[in-house]
């Protein structure tokens, strides 16, 4: 099993900088490749909405693993390809909606067409030099990588892409990477993706793919986090969900995950509940993903301490000041780093429920003393807050380009 590389803070891997093992680490230049940690705001439509939250959160000091973006001219290149584009309209125009089977098999043939399409050679050796760099940062032989879709589409006001398109988890080997690239780009038309896009009205013609490659985590729990309540919108609280092994079985809802909710202020856990957690994703002798079944009584043990709760809330929190609004994240609790260091932000995004809604107000009355009495009277973790308070600190210091009129 290959050894995890520790997370450092984003000033320590910048071109240039020494990190903590005294290497100097130089990005190979390219136009295909953005590495996280060199993302600014403007490069948002060239990585796509999960990439461009990456890059942020590395920015802003949280503890992200490494790890560098294909960027969306990668994508274009398909483009060049008139057959392909004339083939993949033609089939979208033929699409009836009101028939799921069908449109399974549509989009699954236009997969394919993408899908067998080479990467061209220029765009191929740049994502294995940067794989190979991304190795050497690590200090690993063939890190192992998740490689994530980042459509253009995710994540916007009005609509929420996420999930639509696919992921792949514990990739190692140059080889792979560049074959799973060519399997994310074609996950921009699941079907999934085909009928949510016809119901918000976002034309197929303009969506773009980003693809990230980012080093692997193995957790030994897993899960996501609101910073709200997200069964009343109690922004005083937050809510964490929680499961052994990878996050898959819970984002996937193959298991009822453990529930935590922490008061936001105090950091106290005022409720919880254990639920049965029978399967868990995790590494086989081979090095693959897989569902298992969870072993004796770890199936009615909690999955967090008491301590990575508090962490998982801490950083939820932080990740919450740094955007401004409510984060749903998703989080990871590796088991090649020590305790206090282990806690790892994989994904933060707006909370889309929610947080849209008016917040409703605290206190009645006009008074200086209502605003007091009504404070002692109501318990800080079972109303809404209405101002922000300072963080608790962490346990761990842990341009565009236009898019042609094309259906890709």
């Amino acid at each position: 099993m290959c050894k995890s590389c520790p997370t450092l803070p984003a000033d320590a891997l910048l071109p240039g900088h020494v990190t903590d093992a005294g290497h100097e680490w130089e990005y190979p230049v390219s136009r295909y490749v953005l590495w996280f940690d060199q993302y600014e705001e403007s490069h948002r439509a060239r990585v796509g909405g999960k990439n461009a939250s990456l890059g942020e959160m590395i920015g802003a000091g949280l503890p992200v693993p490494p790890g560098f973006a294909v960027t969306t001219e990668a994508y274009h290149t398909l483009r060049s390809h008139s057959d392909l584009t004339h083939k993949v309209r033609r089939v979208l125009g033929e699409i009836d909606l009101r028939d799921p089977v069908g449109l399974r098999r549509n989009a699954d043939y236009i997969r394919k067409l993408i899908e067998a399409i080479p990467i061209e050679p220029e765009i191929e050796h740049d994502i294995r030099q940067a794989y190979a760099a991304l190795c050497e940062r690590c200090g690993v032989d063939d890190v192992p990588v998740a490689v994530r879709s980042s459509a253009t589409a995710e994540d916007l006001p009005d609509a929420s892409f996420a999930g639509q398109q696919d992921t792949y988890l514990w990739i190692t080997g140059a080889d792979a990477v560049v074959e799973n690239v060519r399997r994310c780009w074609s996950s921009i038309f699941t079907d999934r993706a085909i009928s949510y896009r016809h119901e918000t009205g976002h034309d197929h013609e303009v969506i773009s793919m980003s693809v990230g490659v980012q080093k692997m985590v193995e957790p030994k729990a897993a899960g996501v986090a609101f910073t709200l309540n997200p069964s009343d919108g109690d922004r005083s609280q937050i809510a964490i969900d929680s499961s052994w092994g990878f996050g898959e079985s819970v984002v996937s809802g193959e298991v009822t995950p453990d529930n935590f909710l922490v008061d936001k202020v105090l950091f106290e856990i005022v409720n919880r509940t254990i639920s049965p957690k029978d399967i868990e994703y995790r590494l086989n002798g081979a090095g693959q993903v897989e569902s298992c079944p969870v072993d004796g009584d770890r199936k009615t043990q909690p999955s967090l301490s008491d301590d990575d709760i508090k962490s998982v809330a801490a950083m939820a929190k932080r990740a919450e000041r740094h955007y401004g609004s409510p984060q749903d994240i998703e989080w990871a609790v590796d088991v090649h780093l020590p305790e206090g260091e282990n806690v790892i932000l994989l994904q933060s995004r707006p909370e889309t429920v929610w947080s849209r809604k008016p917040r409703k107000q605290v206190a009645r009355g006009g008074g200086f003393m209502d605003g007091i009495v009504s404070t002692l009277l109501s318990p800080v973790h079972t109303r809404p807050k209405a101002e922000t308070v300072e963080d608790v600190p962490l346990r761990s210091a842990p341009t565009s380009d236009k898019v042609e009129e094309s259906p890709m």
